[in-house]
């Protein structure tokens, strides 16, 4: 009788070899992330010394906030007290991102020191955990490395959050990076968290008085929150608004605040009723900054009726203004309160223009960014801050200025870029 053939061993011999193959892919991947680990531990704990060896500001006179009984920071002073805006820093924190997160604290360091603002607001974004661009998810990395910074730098800072500081994927949601900028050791960062009862965080007002005790400007950071409509990743750009309590909490501040003044000034024997004047700044811009641009391309990129360009020019292409998916009351609360005269965001990178939308300033800030659009560490028109004077009799005045101005000297050397030209039309 014929025996039969045995088929076991060729299946065993599949068999190992298929767990040999698995096996070094395993180690292959286990390998790398342990080398990228390892890297981007050593690399980010480098820019977080690099973050704490920038010489500190030197002041004739530093302004010192302090905390007035409705907890609001206030800064006194009977001069002009200026604002600095940066915004999208975009710092990795990975080991992807390791020589741009350089690049932007010696951009940051540069502007602040040269400056010498009496504060720094941040609208937005100041970590870009995105791991295919920066290498990790963890977005405290980038805030610590951040407030090392300025910390070191001496200057007293706040920020709004943007949509990348704690995407849905992040090691840390928003709560405890909040948590992590107003009860650290940072005692120059003025964030607060704001009311439970208000959605977001870091929702605050920050106060400059005169010498009598009188507000002469208020200035309100809203936390503009980041994804909306099931976009949980950002991926179709679906970005949230103002939200409604939001609003109501802007226009019962602003009644309080008004009724504060106008204690003062009666106890100073002094009548009349009080209309503080207030800047507003946030992140994702508002829908009116979309319709404001859309109108003025219209017009044959001219001004309007309602619209007039201050400067700049848009160098995003597509929709341009990338503002809320939906509607808000934000701007005709604005406009109906009549205190707020200048609002100012970030969002969109490669827009750095003002236009002045039915009275009310709507400004784009300029950009650090050096990470998050592909190639923007080549360009360096949009690089920059955004100067804002904040003037004793309520007014202001503010313009752009780009990093690569001689007087933005950098304690290391700065980059080669491309000073590119973009006209209204190629925004299109």
């Amino acid at each position: 009788m014929r025996k039969e053939k045995d088929n076991t061993r060729p299946k065993k011999k599949r068999g190992r070899i298929f767990l040999r193959i698995l096996g070094a892919i395993l180690c292959v991947i286990l390998a790398f992330v342990l080398v990228t680990t390892i890297v981007t531990i050593i690399g980010s704990q480098a820019n977080y010394h690099k973050a704490k060896q920038f010489a500190p500001l030197q002041y004739d006179a530093q302004l010192v906030p302090e905390e007035d009984e409705a907890g609001n920071w206030s800064f006194v002073t009977d001069e002009p007290f200026k604002v600095l805006q940066l915004t999208d820093v975009h710092i990795g924190g990975g080991w992807m991102s390791l020589k741009k997160d350089s690049m932007a604290l010696n951009a940051v360091a540069a502007m602040v020191t040269a400056e010498k603002p009496d504060l720094v607001i941040v609208t937005g974004d100041v970590a870009y955990p995105v791991p295919f661009q920066a290498g990790t998810f963890n977005n405290k990395t980038g805030a610590r490395i951040f407030a090392a910074l300025m910390e070191d730098l001496g200057v007293y800072w706040t920020l709004a959050f943007g949509n990348h500081d704690t995407e849905a994927y992040s090691y840390f949601s928003r709560e405890k990076i909040s948590r992590f900028y107003e009860e650290g050791d940072f005692p120059h960062c003025l964030f607060k968290a704001g009311p439970a009862d208000v959605d977001g965080f870091g929702n605050q007002i920050i106060n400059v008085k005169n010498s009598d005790g009188i507000i002469t400007q208020s200035l309100f950071l809203f936390d503009s929150h980041s994804y909306t409509d099931n976009d949980w990743f950002g991926v179709l750009w679906k970005y949230d608004n103002i939200h409604e309590n939001q609003v109501a909490w802007y226009r019962d501040s602003l009644a309080a605040l008004n009724a504060q003044n106008d204690a003062r000034l009666q106890a100073l024997g002094m009548s009349g009723k009080s209309s503080i004047p207030s800047l507003a700044f946030f992140h994702i811009p508002l829908v009116e900054m979309k319709n404001a641009w859309d109108a003025f391309a219209e017009n044959g990129y001219q001004d309007t009726d309602n619209v007039k360009l201050i400067y700049g020019v848009a160098g995003e292409t597509g929709k341009v203004v990338y503002c809320g998916m939906h509607e808000d009351d934000l701007f005709e609360t604005m406009q109906e309160l009549g205190s707020t005269k200048g609002v100012f965001f970030g969002h969109d990178h490669l827009n750095n223009f003002s236009v002045d939308c039915d009275g009310i300033r709507l400004t784009y800030g300029m950009s650090v960014d050096y990470l998050a659009y592909p190639g923007i560490y080549k360009k360096g028109a949009q690089r920059g801050c955004t100067v804002i004077d904040l003037l004793p009799d309520g007014s202001f005045d503010y313009h752009p200025e780009n990093y690569y101005q001689a007087k933005y000297i950098s304690q290391y050397e700065k980059e080669s870029v491309t000073m590119q030209e973009v006209t209204y039309a190629e925004a299109q």
